[in-house]
């Protein structure tokens, strides 16, 4: 008998080897299913993607464009005889949409655009497309053409009516040219802009079946950076001549869809300003209410998910994942609406048909994970659905809607990823410490024997309005390959068990959410495999401001590191992306200067001065989200306590970096996070 071939074990230097699916399309007809997939060039650390055409019916799929460049958002013409899709490939920094014919040949481009395209879709009839567009400022344009000029760069950045004026992952904005709607001509490539506007942007544009309208979200109050929840549905004429509003609840929207008759909107929304909490819902209106109308109502709107308590949205966390939340998609028969829901720990597809006042809810899918994106075909009697697993990172699949049977169409990363070994994966379900379940994981490493101890690893996740959950982390089980067990859970705060559970931190984090955390820390720490005196602690952003009350209340851990890091709420207040609205979800909807002591009582620099755990520092520097100083004072706090401690920056990279930096300052990372560890719990 052979002998049996020993698997290795995941390293960091495995992030170069993943292929992630970051889009897929069914054709109209169902036959084909296009997608993006990128891969790492780990000589020049760039990302490049192309467009490869999976056979539904069966069969070995082909690539469909070459080259080193990013070929993305491909989207089949209504006839299905051509794919446009987005691609830079003639300049790197300008990407224009391309055509190509299905059935072979090269790839055309379309557009000499000048800025951003944030998305773009055919019309019915395959005449044109409507996009959104954000140009450049006149001065940036003006700086392109000198060379002098662009060899200098920026002379100053005047901001006069923008609030919210930068975006991690984006940088600074700028502060006259807004996103706007425009069409194209399919044929042609002329582009003509229906919305303008130095104040407001106009988002997601859907077409009406007939092509006749096109529906989209702005926030058009006086100024949208003090309102920001102020979002509104309006349905505009195609050539842009004529705008409604149609009278919706106040609140945030995103994702209009019109029904195949054209009779109703539906779209995902929340109802109130500043609830961060609040599950995101699914709801429809009629297409042709009126808010100019005298009987008009919000009562127009009608809530199909509430009774559910589901969080219409994708918010399970994955170090590896690129999902996209899609827009809900109607039967043929518009008596259906399918939906992504993020719940117990997936992402799920989920319908919901309604009749009059009869609303059935159903999960499409019942295989555990989540569904990164999906799409149906002309009468959603297919569906094709990208899927994250614990040990998958995301493969194809496809969904008979009549037959309910689901068939994987794709195998990334399977051929290296089944020669390692993993570790089996323990999900959990257990009490905090007044009684409320919670959910957890545990990740064993492999070769685990039950009777030895080992040391362990508590990941924190961020947001906190996130969920950990049944999606691939290659981090973990890194950690796992280095002989520790790694558990994590999902403390009340998150999102995906309703709105109670939520919203117990509204305004109060650091409360409940630290007892659960520590309350799984030490339902572990009863486990007879973990080592009580060998016990860390770690995670990133909301994580990172959680590691940061542990080291300074807690001295359970034996090493912590924190990354990406919140420790004083004062000090970010206004130094984040999201500016003075962090103070809707932690300070009472009030600022520091108005409530100083709730700011002061909710940030870890308060207690910091009884930290006695060794704490690694890693931040950003391009970091947006939660600036470089929030690292910086736990790192100082930490060296004048004489505590030992270290500070790890990453140049140019967002707050994102663990997700989707770049890949040789991710495996740094990760290196540094196991070199820590390392010195204290082994």
């Amino acid at each position: 008998m052979a002998a049996k071939r020993k698997q290795s074990l995941v390293t960091a230097e495995d992030l170069y080897r993943f292929e992630h699916i970051t889009d897929a399309r069914i054709s109209p007809d169902g036959r084909f299913v296009i997608t993006a997939i990128r891969r790492i060039d780990r000589k020049t650390e760039k990302k490049y993607s192309n467009l490869w055409l999976f056979p539904t019916a069966g069969g070995a799929p082909r690539q469909f464009t070459y080259g080193d460049q990013s070929d993305g958002s491909p989207r089949w013409s209504p006839d299905g005889r051509h794919i446009a899709f987005l691609s830079n490939r003639k300049d790197e920094k300008q990407p224009q949409i391309y055509l190509i014919p299905l059935d072979g040949g090269e790839a055309r481009p379309l557009t000499t655009l000048k800025g951003q395209i944030a998305s773009f879709d055919w019309s019915p009839d395959g005449k044109q497309f409507v996009c959104v567009l954000r140009q450049p400022e006149a001065e940036e344009l003006a700086r392109e053409k000198d060379e002098q000029k662009k060899k200098l760069g920026i002379a100053a950045r005047h901001y006069a009516t923008r609030t919210f004026f930068k975006l991690d992952g984006a940088g600074y904005q700028p502060e006259t040219e807004r996103w706007h709607i425009w069409t194209i001509n399919a044929h042609t490539g002329k582009a003509t802009q229906l919305t303008s506007g130095a104040v407001h942007d106009q988002a997601d544009p859907a077409w009406s079946p007939d092509g006749q309208w096109i529906a989209y979200v702005a926030n058009q109050s006086d100024d949208p950076d003090l309102q920001p929840d102020r979002v509104d549905l309006y349905v505009m004429s195609a050539d842009g001549r004529t705008t409604r509003r149609l009278p919706t609840p106040i609140g945030p929207k995103a994702a209009p869809s019109w029904s195949p008759d054209g009779r109703w909107i539906a779209y995902i929304g929340v109802e109130g300003e500043g609830l961060w909490w609040k599950n995101s819902s699914l709801w429809v209106i009629p297409s042709d209410a009126d808010d100019a109308a005298v009987t008009a109502v919000a009562d127009d709107a009608r809530n199909l998910t509430a009774a559910a308590d589901l969080h219409v949205a994708h918010v399970t966390s994955s170090d590896t994942g690129t999902g996209q939340m899609m827009p809900p998609t109607w039967s043929a028969d518009g008596q259906t609406l399918y939906f992504q829901a993020s719940r117990h720990g997936d992402t799920a597809l989920m319908a919901v048909s309604w009749r009059g006042d009869a609303v059935t809810i159903d999960r499409v899918l019942d295989t555990p994970g989540t569904v990164e994106c999906f799409t149906g075909s002309a009468t959603m009697t297919q569906i094709a659905y990208v899927l994250s697993t614990l040990t998958d990172p995301g493969q194809l699949y496809l969904f008979n809607t009549n037959t309910r049977q689901q068939r994987k169409l794709s195998n990334l990363n399977e051929k290296w990823l089944h020669r390692l070994e993993l570790g089996k994966i323990e999900e959990v379900w257990f009490a905090a410490r007044d009684g409320y379940q919670l959910h957890g994981w545990i990740l064993f490493p492999p070769g685990f024997d039950p009777s030895q101890t080992y040391p362990s690893i508590l990941q924190i996740h961020g947001g906190p309005h996130v969920q950990y959950g049944r999606s691939f982390m290659h981090e973990f089980f890194y950690l796992a390959a280095q002989g520790y067990v790694v558990y994590f859970s999902n403390p009340r705060g998150g999102q995906g068990y309703g709105d109670a559970h939520t919203q117990a931190i509204a305004n109060a984090w650091g409360t409940v959410d630290y007892d659960d955390v520590l309350d799984w820390a030490n339902y572990m720490r009863q486990q007879p495999y973990i080592d009580p005196q060998r016990m860390g602690v770690t995670g990133g952003s909301y994580g990172g401001y959680m590691t940061n009350l542990i080291i300074g209340r807690s001295k359970l851990f034996k090493a912590a590191v924190t990354q990406r890091s919140l420790s004083n709420l004062i000090s970010m207040w206004g130094s984040s992306d999201f500016n003075w609205a962090f103070q809707q979800t932690y300070g009472d909807d009030k600022p520091p200067f108005a409530n100083i002591d709730a700011y002061w009582d909710g940030s870890p620099l308060k207690y910091i001065g009884a930290c006695t755990t060794p704490t690694l520092v890693i931040h950003s520097q391009m970091d947006q989200r939660v600036a470089q100083e929030q690292g910086e004072q736990v790192y100082v706090a930490l060296k004048t306590l004489g505590i030992d401690t270290e500070l790890v920056l990453f140049p140019d990279e967002p707050h994102g970096l663990s997700r989707n930096g770049r890949t040789d300052r991710r495996i740094a990372r990760l290196n540094h996070i196991l070199r820590w560890f390392d010195k204290y719990l082994k």
